[in-house]
């Protein structure tokens, strides 16, 4: 599709993966309940009437997938980020059985990461040295990886948050001209957006590891090589905004766990979105709010992109200090 325009090349990736999961979605629904791959709620995390189907990140990949067979010429970064995506969907599908520990699952990210790295995908920093863009592409891409899978624990949530999220991925990815990151982006938010379609409240499907890890890496990667710092030196901070609400939880969680001397890996209702269900929000207000968050933290991120290093300085500390305040507000509620 190199002679299409960019605008158009988009709308057909975005309508054509929106068409994919939308068909894909309630096939890998009843694959999973036929063989018994779903989530039974325990009343502590898992607050949902019934169980609930996992497989929702099959379709999405299989969406994401066939939409970039159709479109793009196989060159060397399509074909590593095809590859780490299904390293990290069988991992997550073998996590969805429940046999997979923590360890093995950070392992088989760090590999998926590697593939990423040797297809020329990283974080290309003029300011640091070699290994310290390796270093930091290797703490970003696990890290967001990992971000969304620990925000997937509400209807719509994890979904919704990287489709706000890819909205703005793919502002970027317009003004700087990228038409692949352009394709690509819309490629996964017409996956997102035809799968939220049966994963927004009441949900008939969950994304499941399988999805949520794809998701994460997929999100990291492209945040990761688009250009941020054509006119403010440090725009680079960009991503971080886009993607602060999956950051956010992550840390928060991570923290609130440590403090309380749980193991920070494992499962606890510490999440923010969980903490708003305490104050009486249903789930809609909840992912609503999220949502919204998004939107505003994606704005910021954009306008970020134009300041001069001390306004975004301030501006990001700004965030950081808001979120930390709001989180410090919700840790008061009990869980």
């Amino acid at each position: 599709m190199t002679s299409v325009p960019m605008s158009l090349a988009a709308l057909f990736c975005f309508f054509t993966a929106l068409a994919f999961a939308m068909y894909g979605t309630p096939v890998a629904a009843r694959a999973a309940v036929r063989f018994g791959i779903v989530d039974v709620p325990d009343r502590r995390l898992k607050q949902h009437s019934h169980p609930i189907p996992y497989l929702g990140g099959l379709a999405v990949y299989g969406a994401f997938v066939l939409t970039m067979a159709l479109v793009f010429d196989f060159e060397r970064r399509v074909l590593g980020l095809l590859l780490a995506g299904a390293v990290l969907v069988l991992l997550g599908l073998i996590d969805d059985f429940g046999v997979l520990g923590v360890w093995p699952k950070f392992l088989g990210q760090g590999f998926a990461t590697l593939v990423l790295i040797k297809s020329g995908i990283a974080i290309q920093i003029a300011a640091l040295p070699d290994w310290a863009n390796l270093v930091l592409t290797v703490v970003w891409i696990v890290g967001m990886t990992n971000a969304f899978n620990i925000i997937d624990i509400m209807d719509g949530l994890a979904a919704g948050t990287a489709f706000v999220a890819g909205i703005f991925l793919l502002i970027v990815a317009i003004a700087n001209g990228q038409a692949s990151i352009v394709m690509m982006t819309a490629t996964m938010m017409g996956s997102l957006l035809g799968f939220l379609r049966y994963n927004a409240f009441p949900a008939r499907i969950f994304l499941g590891d399988t999805g949520s890890l794809f998701i994460g890496m997929m999100l990291g990667a492209l945040a990761m090589i688009g250009k941020y710092d054509r006119v403010n030196p440090i725009g680079y901070l960009t991503p971080l905004l886009i993607l602060a609400i999956p950051v956010f939880d992550t840390i928060y969680v991570m923290t609130l766990r440590a403090v309380k001397g749980r193991n920070p890996f494992r499962g606890s209702p510490d999440h923010f979105a969980l903490r708003l269900r305490k104050l009486g929000l249903g789930v809609p207000a909840v992912t609503g709010i999220t949502w919204l968050a998004g939107l505003a933290l994606g704005a910021l991120g954009l306008l970020n992109l134009s300041l001069d290093r001390r306004a975004s300085t301030i501006l990001v500390i700004g965030v950081v200090s808001a979120l930390a305040v709001a989180g410090a507000a919700l840790a008061r509620v009990r869980t």
